[in-house]
């Protein structure tokens, strides 16, 4: 059944000189249009602290946003000042923001630009503990930095660190109290904001001026942390495309107007952000499972027209991976793989943190035991610990999304172990890796660019690549 009311719509550079922009720069959330793919096939499986280790940066303060690179430069969003420890979390007053740049060389902060909290933010504590108040990444066209932060508003500053707008787009809190954290976008002149938690709304603004283009409310965005793709259609246009609890929407990016919608997973909050591989949109999400794949295209309800196939399986927070026609994904400690075309089921295991027993787990799997694995560790979310965790007391659900480089897959967990995995129709776990020096939060997805790959914790930011 369609959620109707959900779609009750209120319609209404001097640095660019010398900096070196490459074709494989990761500028958004998951790199070039929230795939998460790199053709990179020079990461390294294996690393240690003193092994293929480049460098390690200690961070301002804590965040779970997601690194993007820009030529040489690496920008990441973080706090400081409250909230940085769960036994005294501090005055919220003294709550600081920042977006720091750093030379992907050596790791060397190269500057900070400090963003002035609303006063409005939430306490920290409950479920908003989990991620804090940086989890929204930072957007690039190349030529300035656009970051997003949720009631404390857009803001954008160019290569050199020199302000150039900021920008309010609402200070509402969402009911469930676990805030926001949904990324911003890029398309054409405009930044795209999902301030689903602070105005229910996808809002647009200008990118030289900070200036409102449009702004589109819905209910339905209420219970949506993920951020949207733009999808190339058949017929030559751009939809911006996000999904939403039971629905998928597909909009104008010039407009703001809504094109087409589709029904959905059977899911009242949305984590996960859709993918998308030649004009087909894949979406894997729900406490009780739910997966679909969308042609995307065409005005109006499509779902009897435009849905390819649906399925049960299960995902939470991590968006999959399409990569030569197999969607990949991890949730509560379980890798899945499916067959893009058709839905149908590659293979499922269960994580190892040693060893290859992935035949034994997908045997088991194909045995019957597949929905014993789905309610394994993971399913729901953690208790929250600020700027440090113990490797032993994790819990919960991983926020981190897998990234491709070459044919294998990087994965991180919350404790900081990277598991390497081989892609094909059989799970194989190649290596696992973790820094012996870091007990804190992993929850930021890796990048990839140019032969490193970029994993930031909650103290440090971490520079991977062959010695």
């Amino acid at each position: 059944m369609i959620r109707r009311g959900l779609l009750a719509w209120s319609m209404c550079a001097s640095l660019a000189v010398t900096l070196t922009v490459h074709a494989d720069d990761w500028m958004r959330f998951r790199g070039p249009n929230g795939s998460g793919v790199s053709d990179d096939d020079s990461i390294p499986t294996e690393w240690s602290d003193t092994e293929n280790m480049s460098w390690k940066a200690e961070l301002p303060g804590p965040g779970s946003s997601s690194p993007i690179i820009v030529g040489d430069r690496v920008f990441i969003t973080c706090w400081s000042g409250y909230g940085t420890d769960s036994d005294n979390p501090g005055n919220k007053e003294d709550l600081k923001l920042h977006l720091v740049c750093l030379n992907r060389t050596d790791g060397e902060i190269l500057w900070t630009g400090d963003i002035e909290p609303t006063g409005k933010e939430e306490d920290y504590r409950g479920m908003f503990a989990q991620h804090g108040y940086a989890s929204h990444t930072p957007a690039s066209d190349g030529k300035n930095i656009y970051a997003y932060f949720g009631k404390s508003g857009a803001v954008a500053f160019d290569l050199d660190g020199n302000r150039l707008w900021d920008a309010s787009i609402g200070t509402e809190s969402d009911p469930r109290g676990w805030g926001s954290a949904s990324s911003p976008v890029l398309v054409g002149d405009k930044m795209i904001i999902p301030a689903t938690a602070e105005s229910q709304a996808l809002v647009a603004l200008d990118k030289e001026t900070g200036e409102e283009v449009w702004r589109q409310e819905a209910q339905g965005f209420t219970g949506t942390w993920g951020t949207p793709v733009v999808c190339q259609r058949e017929d030559g246009l751009e939809d911006l495309v996000i999904g939403v609890p039971y629905e998928v929407w597909g909009f104008n990016p010039e407009t703001g107007k809504m094109r087409w919608f589709a029904e959905s997973v059977e899911s009242d909050s949305m984590c996960s952000s859709v993918i998308e591989h030649e004009g087909t949109i894949y979406l894997i999400e729900g406490r009780s499972g739910g997966s679909i794949a969308i042609r995307s295209g065409g005005k109006g309800d499509v779902t009897d027209t435009n849905v390819l196939w649906s399925g049960r399986e299960r995902g939470r927070i991590s968006t999959p991976v399409f990569y030569n026609q197999r969607i990949y994904w991890i949730s509560g400690g379980i890798v899945s793989c499916i067959d893009a075309k058709t839905g149908d089921q590659l293979f499922q295991a269960r994580l190892q943190s040693g060893g290859d027993r992935g035949r034994d787990e997908q045997s088991a799997d194909r045995d019957g035991s597949r929905e014993s694995a789905r309610g394994g560790p993971g399913g729901g979310f953690g208790r929250g610990s600020g700027g440090g965790r113990s490797r032993g007391g994790m819990g919960g659900q991983s926020y981190a999304s897998p990234v491709v480089a070459g044919d294998q897959m990087y994965y991180v967990d919350r404790s900081g172990t990277t598991y390497v995995i081989g892609l094909g129709d059989e799970y194989k776990l190649l290596a696992t890796n973790q820094f012996s020096d870091d007990d804190s939060d992993f929850s930021g997805t890796p990048a990839i660019s140019d032969g490193q790959l970029f994993i930031r914790s909650n103290k440090y930011l971490y520079c991977i690549a062959e010695e």
